[in-house]
């Protein structure tokens, strides 16, 4: 008679974001089989959206697949599903999308899915201002741009020709800052020669920040050369200045309308709706209060990573920031807590090695914060493409990045500058058909503090 092999355990991984991948890879040589679950194809290097954004990447630079990334390990595979839901008490992750309704069994569970953005009780933004989540939402941006700019091209009235190319982008924090230093370099430099009818030079980009302070999150000295770079670039900073609405071609602030072609929101994010599936206690931007070996409350084998979590077991008490490097390192946790646990060996709790914040503010320039190192300018900026670069997935796309990011930095060239889809978007629309509009508001027209 032959001898019964028991099943190995079933991992089975939500979301093939840094800390969905990472949590894969890091299970290559443990005892168990391993599934992730996405709803795209795709790994997405996130901090480089708003290079696709702005023209200067095209998306095929910034992700990889899914498949061939995992392709050489043979405990993983990949389904492309939509997860609807988790049932924990059956130990169950629920699939739906194209493949019909479905179930996956695990042992462990590991979510990743990452956060979504945040209106603050006002959904019906996002028709208007657009987030940087996914490549459809940098291609959007993309095309929005550049059709602001071909109407620009068309249009005779000169007040109708300063709203259109206008653009705003509300949120002060990293990816605010970097998507208008872009902005503001893609008018002035990459664009300045392909136009007869406009000068790009003219276009007006908006950078609004709720706060005190662009950066909030940096040291205060930081956050204040930044604004002197933008300012610098040609970028109106407006701080302390809060969005009441936006609607087709404007931003509302208070009493004062400022006319746009172009929203970017930048402003907040909150946890993937799917946290809200497994019944533990959240924060207030939805987040999972973890436990301090990243399992959940109540359910010691499913683990939670990256933006979707509150992570509080740290010396002062504060969350953790939502970038890369918590969710990659909450990862390899994770995945050595399922090895320990099938070891019977004790869990340990996990200790975030912090290793800085960076951003960039436009060609050359960045601010860079590691402890007591603070640093600005071109060697900033060195390092800040560096780490970029190095996180890429996958050689080829560290080369093609290299070698793209050279020819930008040498001739001011972008060669990523396709419109795709429809050719007519709402706010340019109104921009061009309405009345000729009144001269704006004084305190619209200048970057002033608002209280």
């Amino acid at each position: 008679m032959g001898t019964h092999t028991a099943p190995r355990p079933h991992v089975v991984i939500v979301g093939a974001g840094f800390g969905g991948l990472i949590a894969a890879q890091s299970l290559a040589d443990a005892p168990v089989d391993v599934t992730v679950v996405d709803r795209s194809n795709h790994h997405l290097f996130q901090p480089l959206l708003y290079q696709v954004a702005t023209a200067g990447l095209s998306p095929a630079e910034i992700a990889a697949p899914v498949r061939a990334v995992l392709a050489d390990q043979h405990n993983a595979r990949v389904l492309l599903a939509d997860v609807v839901g988790v049932d924990t008490e059956k130990r169950v992750v629920k699939l739906g999308g194209d493949g019909g309704p479905g179930e996956l069994k695990y042992d462990f569970l590991v979510m990743a899915t990452g956060a979504r953005n945040n209106y603050f009780g006002h959904d019906a933004w996002a028709e208007h201002a657009l987030g940087l989540k996914t490549i459809d939402d940098a291609v959007e941006i993309r095309r929005r741009v550049l059709l602001a700019y071909e109407a620009a091209e068309r249009e005779t009235d000169a007040e109708r020709r300063k709203q259109l190319l206008t653009f705003v982008v509300i949120g002060g924090g990293p990816t605010g800052v970097e998507m208008s230093g872009a902005l503001a370099e893609l008018s002035r430099h990459v664009l300045a020669k392909d136009f007869r009818s406009i000068s790009p030079k003219a276009t007006r980009v908006v950078l609004i920040e709720a706060g005190p302070r662009v950066l909030g999150g940096f040291d205060e000295t930081l956050s204040e050369k930044a604004t002197v770079a933008l300012r610098s670039m040609g970028v109106d900073v407006w701080v302390q200045a809060m969005v009441t609405d936006i609607g087709p071609g404007f931003v509302q602030l208070g009493g004062d309308r400022l006319t746009c072609s172009v929203v970017v929101w930048a402003a907040g994010v909150m946890a993937s709706e799917l946290t809200e599936s497994l019944n533990v206690p959240l924060d207030r931007g939805k987040r999972v209060l973890v436990e301090p070996d990243c399992s959940i409350p109540g359910h010691p084998e499913v683990f939670c990573v990256g933006d979707m979590t509150s992570f509080l077991h740290t010396e002062d008490k504060k969350p953790l920031p939502g970038v890369s490097p918590v969710a990659m390192q909450q990862a390899r946790h994770v995945a050595q807590m399922v090895v320990n646990t099938l070891r019977k060996e004790p869990r340990s709790p996990f200790r975030y090695l912090d290793k800085g914040s960076m951003a960039t503010i436009g060609r050359s320039q960045a601010v860079m914060e590691l402890g007591p190192i603070k640093m600005d300018g071109f060697l900033a900026w060195l390092a800040w493409l560096f780490v970029h670069v190095w996180y890429l997935i996958g050689y080829r796309n560290r080369f093609v990045v290299m070698l793209t990011w050279a020819w930008s930095y040498f001739t001011y060239q972008r060669g990523a500058r396709l419109i795709t889809g429809q050719r007519v978007m709402p706010s340019v629309k109104a921009l061009t058909s309405a009345p000729r509009p009144a001269a704006l508001p004084k305190e619209a027209e200048k970057p002033v503090a608002r209280a």
